[in-house]
């Protein structure tokens, strides 16, 4: 071989080693690069810290604006929840072949995340209610609302949508350029499964262990989570999301407490008092076998019989006229303004802190609550859902017992509420909605007047001779006030020449027709004559929740923080009365008692959860719809289980654990009586023992004979 081609051999070799080497080289790094892809290529690891992260910090958000406490145990477990929920959501996503579809996945969960909280809030802010299944027809009510729904959202809700745009500029952006590799099952899978239980462990722990519980929350993690029936604290607890999950799984399969928890002992020894009552409680329940009916008959039984007080039978054989005003609250107190209504709240009883807690349906429910002094099912449409309850011991039937006419009025057809099943269940002889009265009724904004109401009302219930007690519920200040409306714009002008805004002018412009309908009463009252022989009560469903709290503070000047913004007016008037401001904490809730105390009525005072505010016994505390409590010396925040005092004297822990035991087991009892349909089986027991007792008799006679 010639030495030229030798060399040309010799340094073709050397080009192969280089490339070989080259190769080797190459081929080593994308082994590695592989190795490395292999293990990091499919990104679950990574889409699971990122994932929890944007759900927790939507959370973090949610509860920032909630004004919840940020640093707490129940933040750790919403940690946890958000990582269990993002390990389920990024595996799901994970199993696709195709990278823009998990990635679809992905952002559109945490979008929806976001739409949630985002809607729980404006929900919260709107109506007073966190969204629930359990409290669905709301939603009928937001859609005839919508534009003042969603005109009443803060700006800064909408911060909640922060963490979906990060994730969005990742995921399409950033992530776009990166490999990825569907999620293949191996051994290693098993850790994820082993991850899940280990994360489910822990946070049944945070459920459970009793250093990480609030010792002053009104109802306890284990009992909130089986059945989140208080939403403000579950809410709190377990946050938006998990809080939705429980709801719907409980609208599903609705859970009950425990049958023998509120099976009390009944005490040997009362106090003895003056007042006597036929309800056998005691007789009834020793042959009861239903454990339900027992545990009820028990409670009702066990509580405190208040004695006869000063202000007994006070009114006893005057006509009785309530009337529910829709949305008012305190701006209506205002002598130049609302003469008719000041004349009644200045010359009669008014009560100066008097609250109508709003909640789910708030005037169906506030106004079942007045008529029965039950407190509604929090999150539940009450005077819907249980339409065909029957309440034998409710306002209409006491009258009706001491041979009074009753009936009820109100200005709106059966759109929301189903009055004309509900208000003769409770004993109003005769319920009379727009279609009986013929009054025209439009689409929603454009509410009947209520001067038309008291009109034709007003000739009816004064026909007759007999004593009569009636209810009228208006409609004319409903919202919305944001929109152009009839009665909204007939005295807009004159209250917007005084400095109030567009909307602020319309509710005032509807409360005057209000005013103007009081009004018309006292003159029909006045010229029948029949006036001095009437007793008047004037209160509200709630306040004008239409408007937000900066338009409130247009015509509010107090305070309007730890729900003093829904403090409405309650009045009781007769012209024989002398003028009196009551003090004491009061709602609708004891309406019932106290008139009933007043007018002398039969009734048995243990079958209300409400009692007569003008007895010496009474207990000054109002209670709100999520079992939040406040008097004249504290207010108890339920949602977060706090309590704000507002004197120098502060309660024990053991004193506020008692006031939110008594607080909770009244809205519980409550809640199962209505469930249960108590006071219809009540009232055939009550006839059945009469019936007995009668029989039984009519034997020892016929012996003695």
């Amino acid at each position: 071989m010639s030495k030229q081609k030798r060399k040309k051999n010799k340094n073709k070799g050397k080009i192969n080693n280089k490339a070989t080497n080259k190769n080797i080289k190459n081929n080593s790094k994308k082994t590695n690069n592989t190795v490395k892809e292999s293990i990091f290529a499919d990104k679950f690891g990574k889409n699971l810290i990122f994932v929890t992260f944007f759900l927790f910090a939507i959370e973090l958000i949610f509860r920032a604006l909630n004004n919840f406490e940020i640093f707490s145990y129940a933040t750790l477990r919403i940690f946890i929840s958000t990582f269990i929920i993002s390990l389920l959501v990024v595996f799901i996503s994970s199993l696709t072949k195709r990278k823009w579809i998990r990635n679809s996945i992905i952002l559109l969960f945490i979008f929806l995340y976001s739409l949630y909280a985002w809607l729980q809030l404006g929900f919260l802010n709107f109506l007073g209610v966190y969204i629930s299944f359990n409290t669905s027809s709301q939603f009928g009510a937001v859609k005839d609302y919508v534009g003042d729904f969603f005109g009443s959202f803060k700006l800064n809700y909408f911060l909640v949508f922060l963490p979906f745009i990060f994730s969005l500029i990742d995921y399409l952006i950033i992530e776009r350029k990166r490999k990825y590799n569907q999620f293949k099952f191996t051994k290693k899978s098993l850790l994820i499964l082993l991850i899940l239980i280990l994360s489910g462990i822990l946070y049944y722990g945070t459920i459970t262990l009793s250093f990480m519980q609030n010792k002053l929350q009104i109802k306890n993690n284990q009992s909130l989570f089986r059945n989140p029936d208080v939403p403000t604290v579950a809410v709190n607890q377990f946050g938006t999301t998990v809080f939705g999950i429980l709801d719907l799984k409980s609208f599903l399969f609705p859970t009950h407490e425990e049958e023998n928890i509120y099976n009390m002992n009944i005490p040997q020894e009362k106090v003895k008092v003056s007042r006597e009552v036929t309800t056998p409680l005691e007789e009834i329940n020793e042959n009861e076998t239903n454990t339900k009916y027992n545990n009820l008959n028990n409670y009702f039984a066990s509580r405190t019989l208040p004695d006869y007080n000063e202000y007994t039978g006070m009114f006893e054989g005057k006509n009785v006229v309530v009337v529910l005003m829709e949305s008012v609250n305190e701006a209506i107190i205002n002598e130049e303004y609302y003469p008719n209504f000041y004349k009644l709240y200045s010359e009669g009883w008014h009560f100066e802190n008097n609250y109508s807690p709003r909640n789910s349906c708030a005037t169906g429910n506030n106004e079942f609550s007045a008529m029965t002094s039950l407190y509604s099912i929090y999150n539940t449409c009450t005077s819907n859902v249980y339409k065909n309850n029957t309440y034998y011991e409710a306002i209409f039937n006491l009258f009706n017992n001491k041979g009074y006419t009753t009936n009820s009025f109100h200005d709106f057809v059966e759109w929301y509420y189903y009055r004309k099943t509900i208000h003769p269940n409770m004993g109003s002889m005769k319920y009379y909605g727009a279609d009986a009265l013929d009054i025209k009724t439009s689409t929603y904004g454009e509410w009947p007047s209520d001067e038309e109401l008291f009109e034709k009302a007003f000739d009816i219930i004064l026909e007759g001779d007999e004593p009569f007690m009636t209810w009228l519920t208006t409609v004319t200040s409903h919202q919305p006030y944001s929109n152009n409306s009839t009665y909204g714009n007939l005295y807009k002008n004159d209250f917007k020449k005084l400095g109030y805004s567009d909307s602020v002018s319309r509710y005032l412009s509807k409360l005057k027709v209000v005013d103007n309908a009081i009004g018309i009463m006292m003159q029909k009252l006045e010229e029948s004559k029949k006036l001095d022989d009437t007793v008047i009560v004037l209160l509200a469903d709630h306040y004008p929740y239409g408007l937000n709290k900066k338009q409130i503070a247009e015509i509010i000047h107090h305070n309007l923080d730890d729900y003093d913004i829904e403090k409405t007016p309650f009045v009781i008037y007769n012209p024989s009365m002398e003028p009196k401001t009551i003090t004491k904490y009061n709602s609708y809730i004891n309406l019932l008692p106290t008139l009933a105390n007043l007018m002398n009525l039969d009734y048995d005072p243990r079958l209300y959860m409400g009692s007569d505010v003008l007895s010496d016994d009474y207990v000054s505390r109002v209670v709100f719809a999520d079992g939040s409590w406040k008097n004249e010396l504290a207010y108890y925040n339920a949602s977060i289980g706090k309590i704000t005092y507002y004197t120098d004297k502060e309660y024990t822990e053991d004193e506020i654990k008692e006031i939110n035991t008594e607080v909770t087991l009244k809205i519980q009892m409550s809640s199962n009586a209505i469930k249960n349909n108590y006071f219809s089986y009540l009232e055939k027991e009550i006839k059945k023992l009469e019936e007995n007792n009668n029989e039984n008799e009519v034997e020892v006679n016929e012996e003695e004979d």
